[in-house]
């Protein structure tokens, strides 16, 4: 299968690639890779973060705001408040 890397084939990788560029070129290649590997991190994070943050947005606009309570006031009561005032 293509993702059963064996040791071996990690080691014949490494001749190839010191081979190919050199053992003075590979810890400036290493440390690129490395470099990149931390900007691509700190990206995702970021990426990440903004996500969540948009979503947190979404959910607080999304909230159903709590029903005011209203008085209906009806001729009746009035009347009769009206009443009870003036005595």
């Amino acid at each position: 299968m293509l993702g059963d890397l064996q040791p071996w084939h990690i080691i014949v990788l490494l001749v190839v690639l010191f081979l190919l560029f050199g053992a003075k070129k590979m810890p400036d290649m290493a440390r690129s890779v490395g470099q990149s590997l931390r900007i691509f991190k700190s990206e995702m994070r970021q990426s990440q973060k903004e996500t969540e943050d948009v979503a947190k947005q979404a959910n607080e606009a999304a909230r159903v705001t709590p029903a005011v309570e209203t008085v209906v006031t009806t001729p009746v009561a009035d009347a009769a408040q009206k009443q009870a005032n003036a005595s």
